[in-house]
């Protein structure tokens, strides 16, 4: 207080020995907001990213996702007979998109996952319920729904030109830690990356530096333009917190999968190249007089596959796609099950000495024999097990290897025989009792005819492994 009353006596004094002109002259209306465009250049750039902000922030909505878990007490109680299990709710906080005006919202699918109470809240802060159109756990994506009526809701336009480069500046906009929208700048920092944390290398990721923390997953990725280049989906860190390294999924996959869900699909068809490849190596390069370690080597081609009448042959090396330079086998991949079933590929191809370039109908992978899934019981080392045909679209499914060979796959292990025989989701069944398993039909049938005694040979890994059973 005393610190004022030294102040106010002079400020007094100042004021009456002003002039009463320059008195005047300081009434000045209030200040107006100044108006701002889109920056147009990198100088204009560092001045503000405020237009970008405004244009794409509406969009960006805040996601919450209830669902029902049961907990088991504490071990130690349950020796005695002591502690019963008991449900809790469990809550997950996350972000997404808005990409259609009618409330189809696009996510991460680890946000939603077994939720059963989703809530929406813009930008207004207005809540909704959601409802899940379409969940793809193989591009972690998931697309929701909201009732708004009639009313327009504000939208990110999906860019999937391709155009982004190394260097590009980007915005990481979302809800980190449920205290209202944050955004974040950076640069992309490379292309086509495969470090998933499921480890399915037929996904290839934007990876930015712009900090992505706990909370942004499903959040947009948006360059200068205000558009949507990406879903943000994880970051790679020892300590849990953003650390420069964030990876989002390229809004290519997202429209396949929000087009799909709008359309009332049910699951994402990807197209494969019906060849199997390996990555070149530098050894591989040299071997084969290579300028570069870069591109797919065909090991194996599936018969009268999309690859096969594309002409592509084994020792083949696919070095661009559409025009575009292949890293790698997981790059090849990426590329081709982007596409939509029944659209034409280009596959720049190295063959011997020469370069060629081949049209290639991107396909679904066959689902043959049928999948047959069926889930095993009575005694016998497979009680509990769900099983199904091997075939090369259930091994795009499941992120399997479609050259496995037909086989029968076990995809689920609940109670029974099964579990305590150590059984795994994976295991492909070779024999039983010495008889080949190439159907779900053949281990019925088997099962059905044997004893107590069961020898069983399954195959783990690439590496077979025999068992004998008694039931």
């Amino acid at each position: 207080m005393r610190a004022y009353r030294v102040l106010i006596p002079t400020l007094a004094l100042l004021a009456a020995c002003s002039d009463p002109a320059s008195k005047s002259n300081a009434q000045i209306p209030p200040l107006s907001q100044p108006t701002r465009a889109a920056p147009s250049d990198a100088l204009t750039m560092k001045s503000s990213f405020a237009p970008v902000v405004k244009k794409a922030a509406p969009a960006v909505v805040n996601i919450s996702s209830k669902r029902l878990v049961r907990v088991r007490p504490d071990p130690f109680w349950e020796l005695f007979g002591m502690g019963v299990p008991r449900d809790r709710i469990q809550g997950s906080l996350g972000s997404g998109v808005i990409v259609r005006s009618d409330g189809i919202i696009v996510t991460n699918n680890h946000v939603v996952e077994g939720g059963q109470e989703i809530t929406v809240a813009l930008a207004d802060r207005r809540e909704y319920t959601a409802r899940i159109l379409l969940a793809d756990p193989r591009t972690d994506l998931a697309v929701l729904k909201i009732d708004v009526g009639g009313e327009r809701l504000p939208t990110l336009a999906i860019d999937d030109s391709g155009e982004a480069q190394v260097g590009d500046l980007v915005l990481a906009i979302g809800d980190p830690f449920g205290v209202g929208q944050t955004v974040t700048n950076g640069i992309i920092s490379a292309l086509n990356r495969t470090a998933d944390p499921n480890g399915d290398a037929a996904n290839a990721y934007i990876q930015t530096d712009a900090a992505i923390n706990p909370g942004n997953s499903g959040g947009a990725l948006v360059d200068m333009d205000g558009d949507l280049i990406g879903v943000n989906s994880f970051i790679l860190s020892r300590s849990g917190t953003s650390s420069g390294v964030g990876f989002a999924v390229p809004a290519a996959i997202v429209k396949r999968v929000v087009e799909t869900a709008a359309g009332g699909g049910q699951a994402v068809i990807r197209p494969w190249l019906g060849a199997r490849t390996q990555t070149v190596t530098a050894e591989i390069a040299r071997s084969m007089g290579l300028s570069a370690p870069q591109g797919a080597l065909v090991a194996d081609i599936w018969p009268n596959g999309p690859a096969d009448r594309a002409g592509l042959r084994q020792g083949d090396v696919i070095v661009a796609v559409d025009g575009r330079p292949a890293a790698d086998a997981a790059a090849v991949s990426y590329a081709i099950s982007s596409r939509r079933p029944g659209e034409t590929v280009r596959l720049g191809v190295r063959r011997g000495g020469g370069e060629l370039t081949l049209n290639l109908r991107a396909e679904a992978p066959p689902a043959t024999p049928a999948r047959d899934q069926r889930v095993i019981s009575g005694r016998n080392p497979f009680d509990g097990a769900t099983v199904v045909n091997l075939s090369p679209a259930v091994a795009d499914e499941l992120g399997l290897d479609p050259f496995l060979g037909r086989g029968v796959l076990v995809t689920n292990i609940g109670r029974g025989f099964a579990m305590n025989a150590g059984l795994r989701p994976g295991d492909l069944i070779r024999r039983v009792n010495g008889r080949d398993i190439a159907t779900v039909r053949d281990l019925t049938n088997v099962l059905g005819s044997g004893g107590g005694q069961w020898q069983v040979t399954i195959e783990r890994n690439g590496q077979e492994i025999t068992a004998n059973f008694r039931t």
